[in-house]
């Protein structure tokens, strides 16, 4: 299997943070111009088709929480949709550089509902204080974009015991959409359903699920515990829309690629793999507002009104790994991640 050839060792750093690039590049072209850019109340595409000439409505009354919302790809997401008008709330864990970014934005937008919230996804006692939190305000919630994430990190755990990758860019992000799944589910109505937007990426085509080692102890590879994560959010992404549909719910899950962007989760990437991007970022990297594109398309777009269970790339529907499909494989793993936050398999709704 291809995680087979991923290591830990410094000596094939290089190499190996190579091929991770090269994974997520195989699924679409860069050019320097970039695919698509933002203007106010419009997308317009350039030459690379992703996302048609599409309207996007004022978004005035609703809200929104996007997780890692501070910097890179979610902030461009909060930016624009509190452009749209809605009543964004950026949750993390720095305070500092939530508030500042809070300022930024309404600098930016003239939107003054726009708030810093802290959560930190590698502590579940922080999730649910964050959830509480969240709920005394009574406030809707028509968009949750589970955005934040670690990538590549030496091997740490959460606060939880949780292989930090596995911890924090799925079972954090699991246990925050579960928690806040009441209030979606009152937020939606049948014209406009409440949406949950996973980012993964596609390093999850090369990803394995090990429910026998899901925290990496026995054996530790950042490449392949990022991309274990990056499956289980779609494997769950598409289990959660299952059970909404079931239930007659008028929330919809859908996973969004970003693709291969220009943030700062490189970071923990060795010093030759750092010269080789910061003198080809232009040629093959897309900026954090153009992979915040299909993002917010997954947010507010009308085309996707009432649609879930879907893999969006550039702007349209694409197939993920074929093994996200696997219907057992989503339940095994949603089974076993409530076990591992300590929360019933599923609530139906009263709605």
């Amino acid at each position: 299997m291809p995680t087979a050839s991923f290591g830990s060792t410094s000596n094939d750093c290089f190499p190996k943070a190579l091929l991770h690039l090269v994974t997520m590049m195989q699924k679409e072209v860069i050019w320097p111009i970039g695919p698509c850019r933002f203007f106010t109340g419009t997308i317009q595409s350039v030459p690379i088709p992703c996302l048609a000439d599409i309207f996007l409505a004022p978004q005035k009354g609703k809200v929104a929480i996007v997780t890692g919302g501070a910097k890179g790809i979610g902030y461009e997401t909060a930016k624009h949709l509190s452009r749209l008008g809605m009543h964004v709330i950026i949750a993390g864990n720095h305070k500092n550089q939530g508030q500042l970014s809070v300022s930024r934005i309404v600098q930016e937008t003239g939107n003054e509902k726009v708030e810093f919230m802290f959560l930190e996804l590698a502590s579940m006692q922080s999730i649910q204080q964050f959830a509480q939190n969240f709920k005394a305000k009574n406030l809707l919630l028509h968009v949750l974009v589970d955005n934040a994430a670690v990538m590549l990190v030496p091997q740490r755990s959460t606060a939880d015991g949780f292989e930090e990758h596995f911890g924090v860019n799925y079972l954090g992000h699991f246990l925050l959409t579960r928690l806040l799944l009441d209030t979606l589910r009152e937020s939606g109505s049948h014209d406009r359903n409440a949406r949950i937007i996973t980012v993964s990426s596609a390093t999850h085509y090369i990803g394995e699920l090990n429910f026998n080692d899901l925290q990496s102890r026995h054996h530790y590879s950042p490449h392949g515990a990022y991309a274990q994560s990056k499956l289980a959010l779609v494997l769950f992404s598409y289990e959660l829309q299952q059970r909404l549909t079931a239930e007659g719910s008028y929330v919809t899950s859908n996973v969004v690629d970003p693709g291969v962007v220009n943030t700062d989760l490189y970071k923990h990437t060795c010093w030759l793999f750092k010269l080789c991007k910061s003198l080809t970022s232009w040629l093959f990297f897309k900026t954090a507002a153009q992979g915040a594109s299909t993002v917010i398309y997954a947010a507010v777009s009308p085309d996707l009104e009432g649609v879930g269970g879907s893999y969006l790339a550039n702007g349209q529907k694409t197939k993920s790994a074929d093994i996200s499909y696997d219907a057992d494989l989503q339940k095994k793993l949603w089974t076993q991640s409530c076990k591992l936050v300590g929360i019933p398999e599923w609530r139906q709704s009263n709605v």
